[in-house]
């Protein structure tokens, strides 16, 4: 069987023919699709669709976008083409808690998620010799009110100079400036400890032992100026009961957050997450 080579992400106004035309393209440019997933979204009239395929020797992105230009213009399509050889470059930022932070680099050391960790940035030097024994860059950025517009504007050059596609907070304790958020919007996936919108803000797990949940989750979202409002990726809970403890909340909790990221970043590294809006169609 085929392994697919290349991803096309495509969304529009839905009409008849697009699927038509977009598999006639494919086909055209001796290519063959090894997977196909639509969404029509009967609210907005929004077509989504993401398909993979394989193509001969020596088809790149450039080719296959130049022969699929008409198509695009045709049907009016916003789309994109994704080489899947051509792994995804991650900038990952952490505080104190490291439980993501090392779900995420085994996760990449094992080859599961399709990315590069090209540095760690980390405002504590908490997980310094661990990130550094698998070989990864370690940037110690500490923010203070003084210097975080500085730091800010050091983190930007370091993501253009590394060729950074994803920035990856794995529970970093500070908030992002309007203006860097708006600059990477797209790009940020951060790990709520909650299942937002719920229990957003400082100490969710002491707020909702207290109001006695029977659950507690994890959000995978992107990242936008509206603090904890971006786009969801992902989510995920964990069952407790009345006997539980803060503390057995918060163990549970962290579990749930380093599955829940690593789920959120492998959809996004494989091309499978399209935004609706302020909703996101994620494709399996």
């Amino acid at each position: 069987m085929e392994k697919p080579q290349f991803v096309l992400l495509v969304s529009c106004q839905d009409r008849k023919g697009i699927v038509a035309a977009i598999a006639g393209s494919i086909a055209a440019q001796d290519c063959n699709i090894i997977h196909n997933a639509q969404f029509g979204d009967v609210y907005t009239g929004r077509f989504f669709m993401r398909v993979s395929f394989a193509g001969p020797e020596g088809l790149t992105t450039e080719k296959f976008s130049e022969a699929f230009l008409p198509v695009g213009a045709a049907y009016n399509l916003d789309w994109k083409v994704h080489d899947l050889r051509v792994k995804q470059r991650a900038l990952v930022m952490v505080s104190k808690g490291g439980h993501c932070l090392n779900d995420l680099l085994y996760r990449t050391a094992t080859r599961y998620l399709p990315m590069e960790v090209t540095s760690v940035v980390s405002n504590h030097k908490t997980w310094q010799r661990r990130v550094e024994h698998e070989g990864i860059p370690f940037h110690y950025m500490p923010i203070t009110p003084e210097n975080k517009e500085e730091q800010e504007a050091r983190l930007l050059e370091m993501i253009d100079e590394q060729q950074v596609d994803l920035i990856i907070l794995a529970r970093y304790m500070q908030v992002l400036s309007d203006a860097t958020c708006r600059k990477l919007e797209g790009r940020v996936i951060n790990i709520h400890h909650s299942s937002l919108p719920a229990f957003k803000g400082a100490k969710p797990y002491h707020r909702a032992w207290e109001r006695g949940v029977k659950m507690v989750g994890a959000t995978g979202h992107y990242v936008t100026a509206d603090l904890d409002e971006g786009p969801i990726i992902a989510q995920d809970v964990s069952m407790v009961d009345h006997a539980d403890t803060i503390e057995d909340l918060i163990a549970q909790g962290q579990e749930t957050e380093s599955r829940v990221l690593t789920r959120a970043v492998k959809a996004h590294c494989e091309h499978r997450v399209m935004l609706n809006g302020a909703r996101t169609v994620v494709f399996k």
